[in-house]
């Protein structure tokens, strides 16, 4: 199996990229990764498959149930990191 430290060398811009482009380029277009490849800035047509690939295999991960679920405090559940940790601050000063 390839290193999964490959799937971190794509910047945030590249995967909103890749997303947008795997959107256009279906299973159907024909020569589909030469596509998203040229969508994709600095990527080849071998990394934009590999990392699909890895996309598919975290998806049946996730799927199978063995990815846990994060442990979310059920105190800041629908609010923000910071705003939680705020009021957690605020209610130790009281």
């Amino acid at each position: 199996m390839a290193s999964r430290n490959s799937a971190s060398n794509w910047t945030p811009k590249q995967n909103k990229l890749f997303e947008r482009a795997l959107a256009v380029y279906d299973e159907e277009t024909p020569d589909r990764w030469q596509n998203v490849a040229r969508a994709v800035e600095g990527k080849s047509a071998e990394e934009v498959k590999r990392h699909y690939d890895l996309l598919l295999e975290d998806l049946r991960y996730i799927e199978s149930g063995k990815v846990p679920f994060p442990n979310y405090d059920p105190a800041t559940a629908g609010h923000n990191a910071a705003e939680g940790d705020h009021r957690k601050r605020n209610q130790k000063l009281k």
